[in-house]
């Protein structure tokens, strides 16, 4: 494996969980896949469809979202939304997140 692509793989998995946290966050207000794919991009969450939809199935099914067809339009689209359970666990992941910001502050840099 080349350096870079170590250094992509680690980025990767350091990034899933944020991806996580994000969508919950996000989905405080209703929201359907490709605008959450907007929305994650212009934040700097870069992620594709194939990663979101699967994402968004699994936090509905622990819970942690909830959804709904509206059909208003000529295209349907599922809107998805944090439930309660799913603010929480965004709250905590938010704590979580935020303690180890600080404790990797703390560790020295290499120039």
């Amino acid at each position: 494996m080349s350096e870079n692509e170590a250094l992509e793989t680690h980025l990767q998995e350091l990034r899933r969980g944020t991806v996580v946290l994000a969508c919950l966050r996000l989905l405080d207000e209703p929201g359907y896949g490709y605008s959450l794919l907007e929305q994650l991009s212009d934040r700097g969450f870069e992620t594709d469809a194939n990663t979101l939809y699967p994402l968004l199935r699994r936090l509905e099914k622990q819970g942690h979202l909830t959804s709904e067809w509206n059909t208003d339009e000529a295209r349907p689209r599922k809107f998805y939304r944090t439930s309660a359970a799913g603010t929480r666990l965004a709250a905590a992941l938010t704590d979580d997140f935020r303690a180890i910001a600080a404790a990797i502050a703390t560790l020295p840099e290499k120039d």
